[in-house]
């Protein structure tokens, strides 16, 4: 692959991923300065979430049809910004909401869009795919540590205009990509995905993938809220979830070699069952950092082994010209439902921090839910 499209490509996943950085360890941070409680703040991630649901299947059939995936994405990015910079002009529930749930609908669009188009760029190779995506895995430590010290340093207010910035360039970005060149019968040809959506395969694999989401809720949501009830200090939060991303990176940089030696669904299984022995140690010996790091370390399996499976196994599933409409149904079903029911679970449950250890619990019990769900996964439709 030529060094400047790698780069072009690289960086896109770079700003998409550190919008995901600043987004998911501190919107919780914000959400509590603007005076929300506990269930206020799930309810609002609930609704943010659940708007990934139907936005993303949306621009997947328009992409699908057209083979134009570059629109799309300069669309979200400039809209997804354009939403975004709103929240420094407005106040109250139902407007923060809104706008969120409305970042959120654009912002999403992008990412089914960017792998399906990536794929076709570099044929679908394993290796290069790897070392892109690696970027967005250091985007999100940039400002999972920088947003912390940020907004420490000033206040979590700072958290719109960072977001706003990252945002913008994310569209800069978008506007040096270059549709790849892909067979005409490829876009014309549309077949039809349902009959692929309700194979006892896929079923298995999308209620697995929710069960996961539901139990990542509360980290999502509250982990940098729980780490300062704990006497963690800001920096911590930046490191841990740092930590967490670089043991990721090494999952995506051997994913090549990893598959060489187990199949898609052992992954998926393995990823999910050690998630919840992650979220038990968060649950219990949250007050010891060491363990804590450990648990983070984790993340390699919980994320990285997982997505990287999760994609893989949607293209050995779908068809080519299903695949933008795949992406979009995982992103939007398993991280939209699952994210949505998790984060309006998780702020019932958490109780403004009194019940932070028995709603990580509950997130221990659904991976471990879904990791048995996995185990049953056939391995022929």
């Amino acid at each position: 692959m030529p060094s400047l499209l790698f780069f072009k490509l690289s960086s896109s996943y770079f700003w998409y991923f550190a919008v995901l950085g600043l987004v998911m360890p501190f919107l919780g941070i914000f959400l509590d300065y603007r005076d929300f409680n506990s269930r206020q703040i799930g309810e609002i991630l609930a609704i943010i979430t659940a708007s990934k649901v139907i936005g993303p299947s949306l621009w997947a059939m328009l992409a699908d049809k057209s083979g134009k995936q570059l629109r799309i994405i300069r669309l979200g990015a400039f809209l997804a910004a354009s939403s975004f910079m709103v929240l420094a002009f407005v106040d109250g529930y139902t407007l923060i909401a809104s706008f969120l749930a409305i970042f959120t609908l654009f912002w999403a669009a992008i990412l089914p869009q960017m792998e399906v188009m990536t794929q076709n760029t570099i044929r679908r190779s394993p290796k290069i795919y790897a070392r892109i995506r690696l970027w967005g895995s250091l985007g999100f430590i940039a400002l999972a540590v920088a947003g912390g010290k940020i907004i420490e340093v000033f206040s979590p207010q700072a958290f719109i205009y960072i977001g706003s910035g990252i945002l913008a360039v994310l569209w800069i970005t978008t506007l040096g990509l270059k549709q790849p060149k892909i067979k005409r019968s490829a876009i014309t040809k549309r077949s039809s995905i349902v009959s692929k959506l309700f194979t006892l395969k896929f079923v298995i694999f999308f209620i697995a993938g929710a069960f996961l989401q539901i139990s990542f809720a509360p980290y999502y949501g509250f982990f940098a809220l729980y780490l300062r009830d704990l006497g963690y200090p800001s920096y911590a939060v930046g490191l841990l979830i740092g930590l967490g991303v670089i043991a990721e990176i090494f999952v995506f940089i051997y994913a090549g070699k990893i598959f060489k030696y187990i199949d898609v669904k052992t992954a998926l299984a393995l990823s999910i069952l050690v998630t919840a022995l992650r979220w038990f140690i968060v649950a219990e010996y949250g007050d010891l950092f060491t363990l804590l790091a450990f648990s983070q370390l984790i993340h390699a399996a919980s994320f990285g082994l997982n997505h990287s499976a999760s994609i893989l196994f949607l293209q050995q599933h779908f068809d080519d010209n299903q695949q933008s409409r795949a992406q979009a149904i995982y992103i939007g079903g398993v991280y939209g439902i699952g994210g949505a029911l998790g984060a309006y679970g998780a702020g019932i449950y958490w109780l403004d921090g009194q019940g932070a250890e028995h709603t990580f619990i509950l997130a221990a019990i659904s991976a471990l839910c879904g990791g048995i769900i996995a185990i049953f996964m056939p391995k022929r439709d």
